[in-house]
């Protein structure tokens, strides 16, 4: 027997041509089995045959009349579609792994709901980036995590509700903000089927973009200042230091800039105190940061607070769109220079003690305290201590500033600076002007006899007035300001027509560098140490000018 599902398998077109043969004939590959059963008569259950177009199972057993086998009878099912099913299931499953493997090593966090906002998905990355657990996530809706808090909003709503992708920014329960990016996947009748959200985190951006202002404010602030130098510092940093008053000062300087520390600039207005504190900050380890001058005269009350500690965006009307740094701030890691420190209000002096001592400060319209690291020195022309008893200075400021005071003598108790700082200040007119202007000796002879109330600042003037006024290249005499004329000291005792030779007036000029010593000093042994001179020699010429302690008039 042969029937038509054995020959469809076999792929034979008529019966006729087999039936009655013998198989070894036409099966020779099936004789030796068919054999071993007729021998046997052990069946053959779930024999795999290869054929060219298919693959079937064989189920052989031997037919049996009253105890003898007759024959066998062969019953064959074709599995070709059931293995075809199993390769393409091994392939589902090895392509399953695959994907199982991109979605949980992405960068990225990826979250998936169902088209009912049901949480299906969760890959590691998510977990790692939220914080969250997929345990706590995976089940509920995305309406139910929110009343829980989890999230503040949810973009897979959105998305349903709109049917297209949509971006947010996103807050979870732990203060972690992520943009998301919810995408609709779509079935066949045109519903959303799946939500596939993307997650990033933004925290460290977005401190890392505050951190970038920040810089770009700062370094804006800084570059304001940088070319704002005051003409006399401009001067005065080339000019040689020649009198010990100033070494001195100069030597105190250095060492206070050494280590770091707040320093109190006194003395008369003019005596260059912005110059000693650009000193301080060249000869710091602060050298290579910013120095930052502050003029506490010249900010009107109404804009102190914002020019010193910056403001926060549109924390008042008029404020710029993304803030200010203020200056000290700007001055973050080098000096900050505060020139006429006693013009400061009480609660800004509170703000700025704040600073000294905790160094931070909170800027308006902020809640946050800024951190801040600078190096203060400051300077008045006033006496400070007395303002203290006048309630004008807090005590406590004054204290933390006054770690190291520096006194700069005024310009008439060092002397010996004037000629120096004259034949710079003509030399850089010169230069500057393209002129070759130059002093008459009788002139730099009556400006030494001046006293200076406006110190170095107001040798500058009268020297710029000289040179504009005079007509010629020499400058005379008669191109001294009526005020200077009028106002000529008699501490040399040296009159026009009194002194007639070069030797009389080096007399004169050394007079008055011993009267000066001695005024600095009280006593003739420190006076003669400041001099570097020893103290019989001091003594003798003392005696050779008529000089006594009596007449020295002590300040």
């Amino acid at each position: 027997m042969y029937n038509r599902a054995a020959m469809r398998i076999f792929g034979d077109n008529n019966k006729d041509d087999i039936l009655g043969k013998y198989i070894r004939d036409f099966r020779p590959e099936a004789w030796l089995e068919l054999s071993d059963i007729l021998k046997t008569g052990c069946p053959q259950i779930g024999k795999k045959i290869i054929l060219s177009k298919t693959t079937i199972i064989a189920n052989r057993t031997p037919l049996m009349v009253e105890g003898e086998i007759i024959g066998v009878v062969s019953v064959f099912q074709d599995i070709s579609e059931y293995e075809a099913i199993i390769s393409d299931l091994k392939s589902y499953k090895g392509m399953h792994r695959e994907l199982e493997a991109i979605f949980e090593s992405s960068y990225d966090g990826l979250y998936i709901t169902d088209g009912n906002a049901d949480t299906i998905r969760v890959n590691s990355a998510y977990e790692r980036i939220t914080g969250l657990s997929r345990e706590n996530l995976i089940g509920y809706n995305m309406l139910e995590l929110i009343e829980q808090n989890i999230f503040d909003h949810s973009v897979t709503i959105e998305v349903l509700k709109k049917k297209k992708p949509i971006s947010i920014i996103q807050k979870i329960k732990n203060d972690k903000q992520v943009v998301v990016t919810g995408t609709p996947i779509f079935g066949d009748e045109d519903d959303i089927i799946l939500v596939v959200t993307n997650v990033r985190d933004i925290t460290e951006l977005n401190q890392l973009r505050d951190e970038l202002e920040k810089s770009l404010l700062i370094s804006s602030r800084y570059c304001e200042y940088l070319n704002e130098y005051h003409e006399i510092e401009h001067v005065l940093q080339k000019t040689v230091v020649k009198s010990q008053a100033t070494v001195q000062v100069i030597r105190k300087a250095i060492k206070v800039a050494k280590v770091d520390s707040h320093v109190l600039l006194l003395g008369e207005s003019g005596v260059g105190k912005s110059m000693m504190a650009r000193i301080i900050h060249q000869m710091s380890p602060r050298k290579d940061c910013p120095f930052i001058k502050i003029n506490c005269a010249a900010i009107p009350d109404s804009l102190m607070e914002s020019e010193l500690f910056g403001f926060e965006k549109g924390s008042f009307t008029g404020a710029r769109t993304n803030g200010k740094a203020g200056l000290i701030e700007a001055g973050h890691c080098g000096t900050v220079f505060f020139d006429e420190i006693s013009e400061l209000k009480l609660d800004m002096q509170a703000k700025l003690l704040n600073v000294i001592e905790e160094k931070t400060f909170t800027k308006i319209g902020s809640t946050v305290s800024t951190h801040v690291d600078v190096n203060i020195i400051a300077a008045n022309n006033k006496n400070l201590k007395e303002m203290i008893t006048q309630d004008d200075i807090r005590k406590g400021l004054y204290y933390r500033l006054n770690v190291v005071p520096i006194t700069i003598p005024p310009l008439r108790k060092r002397i010996e600076d004037i000629p120096i700082l004259v034949s710079n200040i003509l030399e850089k007119f010169n230069r500057e002007k393209k002129l070759n202007k130059h002093l008459d000796s009788k002139v730099l002879e009556r400006i030494m006899q001046y006293d200076f109330p406006g110190n170095i600042r107001e040798l500058l003037n009268i020297m710029e007035n000289m040179i504009i006024m005079s007509d010629g290249e020499q400058i005379t005499l008669d191109d001294l300001p009526i005020e200077l004329k009028s106002s000529i000291s008699a501490r040399y005792d040296l009159h026009a027509g009194e002194v007639s030779s070069l030797k009389d007036m080096m007399g004169n000029f050394e007079a008055q560098i011993i009267r000066n010593a001695l005024n600095l000093n009280g006593d003739i042994l420190s006076a003669a140490k400041f001099l570097e001179v020893h103290h019989t020699t001091l003594w003798r010429k003392m005696n050779r000018y008529g000089i006594t302690l009596s007449q020295i008039d002590r300040q």
